[in-house]
C-alpha cells in the first residue's frame, strides 16, 4: 500500500509508510527464497520492535487525544500478538516447522496492521491535526526510536511509568545480547543476496563498523559513522593489500570566494602534467546534502584523474541543517564560476571543461548546467551523473523494489531530507533540486550526458527518468546501469570490479567529449543505447 495523500519528509506517516515499504520488500525476498533468511528475520525484528515502540509512544497516544481511542487500543492489542512471534522467531531456527509458521503469522499479521494504518488510522489523524502537527508528531517519533529495546518485549506493559523502567532495563540487556551474538553486525547490511559477491563484503564490512542504521541516529552521531570509504580500506587491510590513495600528480586544498564567505575547494592533477593545458572536471560529492566531504570521495576524484588526464577539482559545500538550501546548490555554481575564471590559471583548457557528481552531488552538477544555460553562460561540455537524484518525490518503482538497500534506503532518503529542508520545505519543489517536472524547452542544449545508475538504489528509476527526458529534449544522453552493487559504489574500484568498470565508462564519456577519443556517434546521434552491466 501506498498512503493516498502527499506527506513531507519527516511527517510521521511519511516515516511509519517508509517502514512498511522496507519490511514488506523484506518479506518478499523471505517469500521468494532469496537472501540470509536469519539475517532478514533480525533485520524485521529490529525494524518491527523500534516501530512498535514509537508508535505506542506517539501514534496512539495521538489517535486517543482525536477521539480514537479505540483504533489505539486495538493496535497496541496487534503489536502484543506480533512482538510475541517475533520472540518464537527469535529463539527458532530457519527452516524449522516452528520457525516458518511463526513467520507466515508475522507476514500475514503485519501486512494486516499496515492495511489498516495506511487506510484508516493514518489518514484520520492527519484529517484531525493538520500536516504541521504531522511534522511534529514525526520529529518525536524518531525520538522515540533511539535508544530503545532491539528486541520485541510483549511482557512490558503497553503504558505508563513501569514501562518506561522495563524497557530502559531490557534495551541495555538488548544491546549486550546483540553484541555477543553479533546480530548487530548485520542490521545495516542488505540481506536479499541480490548484490554481487564483492558489494555484499563491502556491504558486510560496513555493517559492522557502524553504530546503528543512519535513519536511527542523531546527525551529529551520523556524522561521525564510518563511510563506504572506510569499509574499503577494512577490506584492503583485511587482505594485506596497500591501503595507499591511488597516486597523482598532486592533491591540495585552496580557499575560493562564496556567496556566503570562503569555500575550500580541492584541485587534483595529474602525474607528469606539462605546460601544455590540459581538461578540467569538476567533481561534486554526495551526502544527501547533510552528510560527508571531499576526504570520504577522495577516491573517486583520483580514479578520474589518471583515467582522463584532466585536473579534477572538487568543491567542499555548506551543509544543511546549519546552511539549508540553496546553501549548497550556490557553492557548486560559484566553484563552477571561479574555475571558468581560473582554469587557465590552473593549468586547465577553458574550452574543455566538463562537471559531474555522485548522488545530490549529482544534482548539484545538473541543477549547475540548468542555471548556466538560464544565465547565458557558457556550458561545461559534458556532464556525468552517478547514481543522482532527479526529484524530491518518492519517484518510480525502485522506491519500493530497492527500498531496503543499503547504504541508501527509503527510510533514510526522507530522514536526509527531512535535515536538508528543515524549515524551507517549499524548496522541496524548487527546479534547482526538483528536475524532472522541468520542461523540454527547460532541458535542450544541456550538454552530452552520461547516467549511471545501479539496480539497489531507490534512486534508479529517477535516473533512468531523467536520462529519458533528457533525450526527448534531443540532449545527447545515455544511461548504463550497473547490476549487483549498490548506491555510492562509484569510489570502490579498490574492492569492486564493478567500480573500476563504471569509472572507465565515464572516462571514455569525458575523454570523447574532451575530443580525446573518438566520439561514439560522430553523425550526433545518440551514443549509446541505454546498457545494463552485470
Amino acid at each position: 500500500m501506498t498512503l493516498p495523500y502527499a506527506t513531507l519528509p519527516g511527517d510521521l506517516d511519511r516515516l511509519i509508510a517508509d517502514e512498511h515499504v522496507v519490511a514488506n520488500r523484506l518479506f518478499e525476498h523471505l517469500e521468494a527464497g532469496r537472501g540470509d533468511r536469519r539475517m532478514l528475520v533480525d533485520q524485521v525484528s529490529y525494524g518491527r520492535a523500534l516501530h512498535a515502540h514509537a508508535e505506542e509512544e506517539v501514534l496512539y497516544p495521538a489517535l486517543a487525544e482525536i477521539g480514537a481511542a479505540a483504533d489505539a487500543e486495538e493496535g497496541r492489542d496487534e503489536h502484543q500478538a506480533l512482538k510475541r512471534l517475533l520472540v518464537l522467531l527469535d529463539h527458532a531456527d530457519p527452516g524449522s516447522r516452528k520457525f516458518e509458521r511463526a513467520l507466515n503469522k508475522l507476514i500475514g499479521g503485519i501486512r494486516h496492521h499496515i492495511e489498516k494504518e495506511e487506510r484508516e488510522f493514518l489518514p484520520a489523524l492527519r484529517r484531525a491535526v493538520g500536516a504541521e502537527e504531522m511534522g511534529r508528531l514525526g520529529e518525536r517519533y524518531l525520538a522515540a526510536k533511539q535508544s530503545v529495546p532491539a528486541r520485541s518485549h510483549p511482557t512490558v506493559p503497553p503504558t505508563g511509568r513501569r514501562r518506561r523502567l522495563m524497557h530502559v532495563a531490557a534495551g541495555f540487556m538488548d544491546k549486550v545480547r546483540d553484541r555477543v551474538s553479533g546480530r548487530s553486525n548485520v542490521l545495516s547490511t542488505d540481506a536479499s543476496w541480490l548484490l554481487d559477491t564483492q558489494a555484499q563484503r563491502i556491504l558486510d564490512t560496513w555493517s559492522r563498523l557502524v553504530l546503528a542504521p543512519y535513519e536511527l541516529l542523531t546527525l551529529e552521531q551520523a556524522r561521525q559513522q564510518p563511510s563506504l570509504a572506510d569499509a574499503a580500506m577494512e577490506i584492503l587491510q583485511q587482505d594485506g593489500r596497500p591501503t595507499d590513495p591511488e597516486e597523482v600528480g598532486s592533491a591540495a586544498d585552496v580557499t575560493v570566494p562564496g556567496p556566503d564567505g570562503d569555500l575550500i575547494v580541492r584541485v587534483y592533477k595529474p602525474l607528469g602534467q606539462t605546460s601544455d593545458p590540459v581538461p578540467v572536471v569538476m567533481w561534486v560529492h554526495g551526502g544527501g546534502w547533510i552528510l560527508f566531504t571531499n576526504d570520504d570521495y577522495d577516491a573517486s576524484c583520483r580514479a578520474l584523474v589518471n583515467r582522463t588526464g584532466a585536473i579534477v577539482v572538487s568543491p567542499e559545500y555548506r551543509k544543511a541543517p546549519e546552511h539549508v538550501f540553496p546553501a549548497a546548490h550556490e557553492d557548486v555554481l560559484a566553484t563552477y564560476r571561479w574555475l571558468r575564471t581560473n582554469a587557465t590559471g590552473l593549468g586547465g583548457d577553458l574550452s574543455r571543461i566538463a562537471i559531474g557528481g555522485e548522488g545530490v552531488g549529482a544534482n548539484m552538477a545538473t541543477a549547475t548546467c540548468g542555471q548556466l544555460k538560464q544565465a547565458g553562460e557558457p556550458l561545461p561540455v559534458a556532464q556525468v551523473l552517478v547514481c543522482p537524484l532527479t526529484t524530491t518525490a518518492q519517484y518510480g518503482a525502485s522506491m519500493r523494489d530497492a527500498a531496503d538497500a543499503r547504504p541508501l534506503n527509503r527510510p533514510l532518503l526522507s530522514w536526509m531530507m527531512m535535515h536538508a529542508f528543515r524549515g524551507v520545505t517549499d524548496s522541496l519543489k524548487d527546479p534547482r533540486v526538483d528536475l524532472l517536472p522541468l520542461s523540454a524547452q527547460g532541458l535542450a542544449g544541456l550538454p552530452p550526458t552520461l547516467i549511471v545508475t545501479t539496480d539497489r538504489d531507490v534512486l534508479q528509476s529517477q535516473g533512468d527518468e531523467w536520462c529519458a527526458r533528457l533525450e526527448a529534449a534531443g540532449v545527447r544522453a545515455t544511461s548504463v546501469r550497473y547490476g549487483g552493487v549498490m548506491h555510492d559504489f562509484f569510489g570502490l574500484a579498490a574492492v569492486l570490479d564493478k567500480a573500476a568498470l563504471a569509472q572507465e565508462e565515464v572516462a571514455l564519456h569525458l575523454r570523447q567529449a574532451f575530443g580525446e577519443a573518438p566520439a561514439a556517434h560522430p553523425d550526433g546521434a545518440p551514443m549509446r543505447a541505454p546498457k545494463v552491466i552485470g
